[in-house]
């Protein structure tokens, strides 16, 4: 009976022994607070992504009136403050001619053979306005700008609408007399300022929009004039500028392909077919 009884004992001291051993043992507070970092991260994370979508959407529900449609072919002639003129496509000028442009910047008329590239570029330099022109026959959107009057913040948004996006250009224009303007085929838009919304919907009205510019389906890659670009020319045209119903007619073969010359640059470099 006295075994039985020390040993019963022994137990429970042992359990006792045990029990402060676990009672004793610290939390594992620094584990706790990086799972709860963790997971306030990932919230965060989660919660900008939820944010940035519903921004998103917003902006393309915003945009939709300002799709073409079967029904709605043009919808630019809403946008306050455009301009719209009829020109003629596919009427060609030489590297070395100037065109009498009736607006400034230009959105129509006689041009290069060259197009400016036109695939989400951010020229950094102005360009010459007759491959610029060219560009806008292809579907093209040229947002220009006022280098004097845009900058920082301003530029970066202007910026971020054109950069990668396809049959879009950005340049400055200096002697702009707005800070900002807006050209597509036949479509003019001037703004003050980078926040104005009509650009955006200038933008969706015009860009590739089938309805609106002459050579529907033609591409805006011309990597020989983006390592190369045409230089941008301040004097204005003299007497033997090209009028605005001047140029040669390559209506006939346009798209084919040719060897046209050399635009004026900087340097030498090959150019590919004219479209």
């Amino acid at each position: 009976m006295t075994s039985g009884k020390k040993t019963k004992a022994t137990r429970n001291s042992v359990a006792a022994a045990r029990s402060s051993v676990v009672a004793s043992k610290p939390k594992p507070w620094g584990t706790i607070i990086a799972v709860i970092a963790v997971l306030g991260l990932a919230g965060g994370v989660f919660g900008y992504a939820f944010t940035q979508i519903q921004a998103n959407n917003a902006k393309e529900a915003a945009l939709a009136k300002w799709k073409p449609s079967d029904t709605n072919k043009d919808p630019s002639t809403q946008l306050a403050g455009i301009v719209i003129k009829d020109y003629k496509g596919s009427r060609h000028v030489e590297p070395t001619q100037r065109v009498a442009y009736d607006q400034t910047p230009a959105f129509g008329g006689p041009h290069d053979s060259q197009w400016a590239d036109c695939t989400g570029v951010v020229y950094d330099k102005a360009v010459r306005t007759e491959n610029m022109v060219h560009g806008l026959e292809h579907g093209a959107v040229w947002i220009a700008y006022n280098p004097d009057q845009v900058k920082d913040d301003a530029l970066n948004k202007l910026k971020a609408r054109a950069e990668g996006q396809p049959y879009t250009m950005l340049s400055p224009f200096p002697g702009l007399d707005k800070p900002i303007s807006l050209q597509s085929w036949g479509h003019q838009l001037k703004v003050d300022n980078a926040d104005d919304e009509r650009i955006d919907q200038f933008i969706s009205s015009l860009r590739r929009n089938p309805n609106t510019y002459p050579e529907v389906g033609a591409s805006c890659e011309n990597s020989q004039f983006l390592s190369n670009p045409a230089p941008f020319v301040a004097e204005k045209p003299g007497p033997d500028a090209v009028p605005m119903d001047g140029g040669k007619d390559d209506s006939a073969t346009e798209g084919q392909q040719g060897q046209p010359s050399t635009p004026p640059t900087s340097g030498s470099g090959s150019t590919p077919p004219s479209s």
